[in-house]
């Protein structure tokens, strides 16, 4: 069974360290939900775990299936079966939606996927998001919306069919009816291939739909309490000063930081 591990996982930001011990297993076809407060370490996980550089690991591990993910270089890790639906995507203009993710999928694989194929997928993507059909011929995220750049993740998820799938927040900006389309996408894919998913959300509305098999509260980063969808109706129910009264860590809320970009992490620059 496909695993990824994190163990006593340390991450600093400019000498600011931000995880400081963080313990956490996803298994293929598991479903983990990770709450916190903003700015407790939820969008440094997801970063650190696809490798990006303005942050530095300290101490710790992330394995998958015994792989050392650290030792991996960003096109790597996406390569092994690890993808970051991000919450700022990128802009990339000059660059096709269709020319960035066939580029991708053929860095994937030894035989190019074939015009007729990639063509079909793509456009099965694009209709399981209800996106416009001239979506392949744009180029990626330029003059988007945000939620076209969230729904947009979503297709190159569905197209570069990872492992393990990592959503930071790609709920925000969607409303009713774009926050039930990503959902089912999403299951379908995870039905589909049995990939392992760690969505960060703030919302109960979207684990609603995703139906989390797992559950997880940061906190000061550390993972302070694990358990199922229990906890994620206690969280909508109570917010998080429960924490502190049961186990003594404080769980205050800071002010959400300003955006940062991986980049493009589905091929190495210049594929």
């Amino acid at each position: 069974m496909a695993e990824l591990v994190i163990h006593d996982l340390h991450v600093s930001v400019e000498d600011k360290e931000i995880l400081k011990g963080l313990d956490l297993t996803i298994q293929e076809g598991q479903r983990h939900a990770l709450m916190g407060p903003n700015g407790n370490g939820k969008s440094t996980l997801l970063a650190a775990i696809m490798g990006n550089p303005k942050y530095t690991v300290t101490q710790g591990s992330i394995t998958l299936d015994g792989q050392d993910v650290l030792a991996m270089s960003v096109d790597q890790r996406s390569k092994a079966g690890l993808f970051l639906g991000m919450q700022y995507p990128a802009e990339i203009s000059g660059v096709t939606n269709s020319d960035f993710l066939r580029s991708a999928i053929n860095a994937r694989q030894e035989k190019p996927i074939s015009l007729f194929k990639f063509i079909k997928q793509m456009e099965s993507a694009i209709s399981n998001l209800e996106m416009k059909s001239d979506l392949a011929h744009r180029f990626v995220n330029d003059g988007f919306s945000g939620g076209e750049k969230k729904r947009n993740e979503i297709v190159q998820m569905l197209m570069l069919k990872p492992r393990f799938a990592m959503l930071d927040e790609i709920d925000s900006g969607l409303d009713v009816d774009a926050l039930r389309i990503v959902s089912d996408a999403v299951l379908k894919a995870q039905e589909e291939s049995n990939m392992g998913l760690l969505i960060v959300s703030h919302y109960a509305r979207f684990y609603e739909y995703l139906k989390p098999t797992h559950a997880h509260i940061l906190v000061d980063g550390r993972i302070v309490v694990s358990g199922g969808p229990e906890l994620i109706e206690r969280v909508d129910t109570q917010g998080y000063e429960w924490i502190e009264e049961e186990y003594g860590i404080s769980a205050k809320q800071e002010a959400k930081k300003q955006p940062v970009s991986l980049g493009v992490c589905a091929v190495k620059q210049g594929v």
